[in-house]
């Protein structure tokens, strides 16, 4: 999965967070209904792991770290540059824009360079 892959999935998330906890807001005493959108994006990122029936715990350990390694950098840089963009928009103090209207137009930013 590319990097544009994983922002905009990670824009889809956390627009579907702001939404959950406006929900909640109105109808403290409704439950939040899941998705599993994040468990989903887990499931398409991290890779598939084999491990040797032999492997010791060290080897072990080195083989899922390799594996996992560069999935779980993209995620996080991806979840990272979604909270730093949020933040700036939020201390130049623009106020007129939502939250919404921010990770909308990351979004858009990332599927441009896809071409899509």
């Amino acid at each position: 999965m590319q990097q544009s892959e994983i922002m905009q999935r990670v824009v889809g998330i956390l627009t579907e967070a702001i939404e959950m906890r406006r929900q909640a807001r109105e109808n403290p005493d409704a439950k939040a209904a899941l998705t599993g959108s994040i468990s989903a994006l887990l499931a398409e990122t991290l890779p598939e792991i084999k491990l040797p029936a032999d492997a010791t715990a060290q080897e072990t350990t080195a083989i899922i770290t390799e594996a996992l390694g560069p999935a779980i950098v993209a995620l996080s840089t991806c979840f990272s540059y979604a909270f730093v963009h949020l933040a700036e928009v939020h201390d130049e103090g623009n106020t007129d824009t939502s939250t919404a209207d921010v990770l909308r137009s990351l979004s858009l930013q990332f599927a441009r360079r896809d071409g899509a």
